[in-house]
């Protein structure tokens, strides 16, 4: 189901600030103009653990990590990185970056199959999700981990709140299981408004699957042109993003 034939909706980011900005730039240049309102559900809080003393690498699932990393240590060299986006900041702060796969799950499955010699350092997030060090041990590598960030959930905008309670449809673009979840928590109350929803994953969409009455896309790939692909569906622009998965 697509939102073409009603009234002009508002696209609600929950992501980061600075990852929703940059976002909200990419779904403009594709689509137009479009309403946007911004209203983070976590906000990276930094922090400071005893560190390995040496590795040969490091991996970085995302550029949150790549930024708590580079605050502990001077030492860089080489980094996997998980998609694009994640290894341009890595690159930028010092690291000699390789893009690896679009998300944890493809990761993982690559650097099995290619086998990881010496010694890694997986600087991740508190919450990160798939057990990816453990895993890749038990295929044979060596990977120590370190928490070095953690994203803290914080309430919706009085923005996101109005519109969510509010008459005008909303389209809702989720990043990970995890906003998903707080997303449905947050909204379940309030929300009055026509929701569609954009997940990055079926593990995304789930926990959201129950509120998105006007539509639910999945994207076809778990990264930003996935993300403009399920948006385009459900906002009824775009035909080419007729390749994400809906539900209605």
């Amino acid at each position: 189901m697509s939102m073409a034939r009603q009234s002009r909706p508002t696209v609600l980011l929950t992501r980061p600030a600075e990852a929703s900005e940059r976002f909200a730039a990419e779904l403009r240049a594709r689509f137009g103009p479009v309403d946007v309102v911004v209203s983070p559900l976590m906000v990276p809080e930094f922090r400071a653990p005893v560190l390995p003393d040496a590795w040969d690498g490091v991996i970085l699932t995302s550029e949150t990590g790549a930024r708590a990393l580079a605050r502990l240590t001077a030492r860089r060299g080489p980094a996997i990185c998980v998609g694009p986006r994640t290894a341009e900041v890595a690159q930028a702060l010092g690291w000699q970056a390789e893009a690896v796969g679009g998300d944890a799950e493809s990761l993982v499955a690559a650097l099995a199959a290619r086998g990881l010699a010496g010694r890694w350092l997986h600087a991740r997030g508190q919450d990160a999700a798939g057990d990816l060090a453990a895993r890749l041990n038990a295929a044979g590598a060596d990977i120590a981990e370190a928490v070095v960030y953690a994203q803290v959930a914080q309430p919706l905008s009085a923005a996101a709140q109005a519109a969510l309670a509010g008459a005008a449809p909303v389209v809702a673009a989720v990043f990970s299981p995890r906003s998903a979840r707080l997303l449905a928590a947050e909204a379940g109350a309030l929300l009055r408004a026509p929701l569609a929803v954009a997940a990055i994953s079926a593990a995304a969409a789930a926990p959201v699957q129950a509120l998105a009455g006007a539509g639910l896309a999945v994207a076809p790939t778990p990264d930003a042109a996935g993300m403009l692909a399920a948006l385009g569906r459900v906002l009824g622009k775009d035909g080419g993003a007729a390749a994400a998965q809906v539900y209605s």
